[in-house]
């Protein structure tokens, strides 16, 4: 069965991107998505302003952050029919020698819309159906939301969920997020969850005052401060809420050399330091202090698909929010939202919508 459906494509970077119509036909183990919504990425702002190139060429649409509804079905694909879907950031084949090992992350044939096939910013999608996080639309609606709100889970939310499951969160830990605005405000409200207590550092007060309400134990504006000022703040937070000086939990957030360096300036002791934000940008570093604290770093690309449930589940249960932080827009303004996203005119997380 084949759709009538379009998409918006970028075609070079820093371009217009253009509306192109399509048929959307799944093939076998494959299923087409009407979208609900699809959220405007730092990284899809990556591939269009700063020259990060795709792994499919051009012309390609982009768009990563998908929810939305099974409309047609290839042959093995069936029983996905009729089903609230979210799309996985990241889309392992599943069959690979890494994929059995359960290294799906680091799996050499995934697929990630709009970049290694074509993305969100349409009215439909063909994806494999392997991976394919379900929606119970009756607890969404329990909990006060509409499916266009969680296709941020694809992304913003299972990205930084995956850094502080792997990194080994647990109740009592001190947990550093350093960017607190999208992804770093997912991630101080899922190390939150875990139980951690969280110090939010940014040098946006308005981002800081957003995330003070969900999760931040405390925030600390690090405009003007130098880094042993910066680690000062976050031992005496230590101290105040009796927390290890050792084994800080250290999330980079931000995708900014500053904030990078921040991160790699605040470690301690048995401490895990988590890139989560991206940046073309390079920053110098003493890889020795690895050495010497006994500490760690772990890179973070997407999440596994098989923990996108509980981290949907954290939104059900209301113990991470997303209403607060995203607002919609017609997928029709595309080109305008890309500008006023770029140049920091919305706070929230754009989602947006072909109906």
């Amino acid at each position: 069965m084949s759709i009538d459906a379009y998409r918006w494509l970028m075609t070079a970077p820093q371009e217009p991107m253009v509306k192109r119509d399509f048929l959307a036909t799944p093939g076998d183990g494959e299923v087409v998505v009407e979208i609900a919504g699809c959220g405007v990425c730092h990284t899809d702002l990556g591939y269009y302003y700063d020259g990060v190139r795709t792994n499919q060429p051009l012309p390609l649409a982009l768009g990563h952050e998908i929810s939305g509804h099974v409309v047609a079905t290839g042959a093995g694909a069936e029983a996905w029919k009729g089903k609230a879907v979210i799309v996985p950031a990241v889309l392992p084949c599943g069959e690979c020698d890494l994929c059995k090992r359960g290294l799906t992350t680091i799996c050499r044939a995934q697929k990630m819309p709009g970049n290694d096939i074509q993305g969100g910013f349409a009215s439909h999608i063909v994806v494999p159906s392997r991976g394919l996080c379900p929606v119970d639309e009756q607890r969404l609606a329990k909990a006060g939301l509409e499916l266009w709100q969680v296709s941020v889970v694809a992304d913003a939310l299972t990205t930084p969920y995956q850094a502080v499951q792997r990194a080994g969160v647990t109740p009592g830990s001190l947990a550093v997020v350093i960017g607190a605005g999208g992804v770093g405000g997912y991630c101080v409200q899922v190390a939150n969850a875990f139980g951690a207590k969280v110090l939010a550092i940014d040098v946006d007060d308005r981002k800081l005052e957003a995330i003070a309400r969900y999760g931040a134990a405390k925030t600390l504006n690090s405009r003007g401060l130098d880094a042993k000022q910066v680690k000062q703040a976050v031992q005496a937070f230590a101290k105040e809420h009796g927390l290890r000086p050792t084994e800080w939990f250290i999330f980079e957030c931000s995708g900014t050399s500053a904030g990078q360096q921040s991160a790699w300036n605040l470690l301690v002791h048995g401490a895990t330091l988590s890139v989560v934000g991206f940046t073309m940008d390079k920053v110098e570093v003493r890889l020795s202090n690895l050495m010497a604290f006994d500490a760690r770093a772990i890179g973070n690309w997407g999440c596994p698909p098989e923990q996108y449930p509980a981290a949907l589940e954290l939104v059900l249960d209301g113990k991470v929010q997303v209403a607060p932080f995203v607002e919609a827009h017609p997928l029709s303004d595309i080109n305008p939202i890309f500008a006023a996203v770029h140049r920091h005119e919305i706070r929230a997380r754009v989602v947006l919508q072909p109906r």
